[in-house]
């Protein structure tokens, strides 16, 4: 198949003509990996090559059969296959066994090729890991596609598959899908099982995908969300498949918008706050109240918390691995940056801990009164366009100030366990994707996966891709 006739379809419309018998599995894949060998050494978004296992293994009979598909080096094993973490800790670890969602994609039938870059420990919004160099955004190889499942949408958005899976913690999914113009939706918390691991980041940390299309993403989430036995949340099934709901009538949704910044003493680049009160127009032309709102909570108080559980949990997993290796840390063995979070945790009391767990539960259940009065909440994925590879770590003294002026909005809903999305629906006068991140309550995909499908259509963004 030639590539651009591979570019015409998402993942489903490819999977469709596998099952027709008007391509193979086979043909698909040479077209992937002939892409990547193409555009790979400019984007740097795949970092381990596991196109011998694709070719051997025949994929399993499924809604996705044959459809290339790429891993995070994050957050889903693969048996046999190495997971660094973005991380020389780990450059040599082999993953025993599948993680649950990785069975999951493979019975779905996709053909998985490859692990994506990501950044150390999926800590930070960029993807520029010392050992593996950083990943760049097809649409300005000078800018950041996003983090921490930057590799992912770098690889989608270049055109290599189009789809991958991702994860969340902070925005991670939200925030690259923003940076290079595609579709990311975080599920709530509960949804996607990390078995065999137990949670990630006090329950923050979510699996799910990149996509151009939403219903490749329903699609990815129906093969997800099964619940694995001893899962520490459960969410109830969805009424009905993900799928089916893309092309569902929304009604009438009460929208509220939010055009500023959630962390306080941020303002916005003027593009990304013209963008949200462009959207929350296209959402009234499309039928739906909207109205300026405000959501609850100390935001101040939950990102200090968070940062608290950041800290131990990067403590707690390098000391875990050095108890399995029998010797103390090396120099060398994690980055600066990640070595100064390392030391925080050392030094976090557990009371601290167990306290910054309570903030961002009460964080929680003050933004979720936000929706008993509205359906959706709209407002800016990031505070600005994608920023220059390199940007966010050059100077230490203000890489806190320049984390947040980046990334205001996202880092909310991951602790209030609200699903949210980033919808590609702008972009800015150099070009640049602009996402809107729209939230629903705990639970309720469904509306937002109704909600996206009809902005998709009134707003195409599938053929606008980087000139890469």
């Amino acid at each position: 198949m030639r590539f651009e006739e591979y570019r015409k379809h998402d993942a489903v419309g490819l999977a469709a003509l596998v099952a027709k018998g008007e391509v193979t599995a086979g043909e698909l894949l040479d077209t992937a990996l002939a892409r990547a060998a193409e555009v790979n050494p400019k984007v740097n978004a795949i970092v381990h090559d596991l196109s011998d296992r694709a070719r051997a293994q025949a994929p399993a009979k499924g809604p996705l059969a044959g459809v290339p598909f790429l891993l995070k080096d994050l957050g889903a094993h693969y048996g046999g296959a190495p997971t660094s973490y973005g991380s020389r800790m780990f450059s040599e670890a082999v993953a025993p066994a599948d993680s649950a969602l990785t069975r999951l994609y493979k019975a779905a039938g996709l053909n998985i090729f490859g692990k994506t870059n990501t950044p150390e420990f999926g800590i930070w919004p960029v993807t520029e890991p010392d050992l593996f160099g950083p990943a760049r955004n097809p649409w300005d190889l000078s800018r950041t596609p996003g983090g921490s499942s930057g590799g992912a949408s770098a690889a989608v958005a270049a055109g290599i598959v189009p789809a991958a899976h991702a994860s969340d913690g902070g925005g991670s999914i939200r925030i690259p899908a923003a940076c290079c113009g595609l579709f990311g939706m975080k599920p709530s918390r509960g949804r996607v099982s990390f078995s065999p691991a137990g949670e990630g980041w006090a329950g923050a940390s979510i699996q799910h995908a990149v996509t151009r299309s939403v219903r490749d993403s329903a699609v990815l989430l129906d093969i997800g969300c099964v619940p694995q036995p001893g899962d520490p949340y459960f969410l109830a099934p969805p009424e009905r498949p993900y799928a089916e709901e893309v092309g569902r009538d929304p009604g009438r949704l009460r929208i509220a918008v939010i055009d500023t910044a959630l962390t306080p003493g941020v303002t916005m680049d003027p593009e990304v706050v013209e963008a949200v009160r462009d959207a929350a127009r296209l959402c009234e032309g499309l039928g739906h109240s909207v109205e300026a709102a405000t959501l609850g909570g100390d935001h101040a108080a939950m990102q200090a918390a968070a940062r608290t559980i950041l800290w131990a949990s990067v403590a707690a997993n390098v000391d875990a691995e050095l108890e399995r290796r029998g010797r103390p840390l090396a120099t060398g063995d994690i980055e600066p940056a990640t070595l100064d979070i390392y030391r925080r945790g050392k030094e976090t009391p557990a009371p601290e801990y167990v306290r910054a767990v309570q903030t961002i539960h009460a964080y929680g259940r003050a933004a979720a009164e936000l929706f008993e009065r509205y359906d959706v909440l709209l407002l800016a994925t990031l505070g600005r366009p994608a920023i220059p590879v390199g940007w966010l770590l050059e100077e230490p003294k203000e890489t806190v100030q320049r984390l947040f002026s980046y990334m205001p909005n996202t880092q909310a809903f991951n602790n209030s366990g609200q699903p949210a999305m980033t919808v590609p629906l702008a972009w800015s006068s150099d070009g640049l994707p602009i996402g809107l991140q729209f939230v629903a309550r705990t639970g309720d995909e469904a509306v937002l996966f109704r909600l996206a499908g009809q902005l998709e259509q009134a707003r195409p963004w599938f053929d606008r891709v980087p000139p890469l």
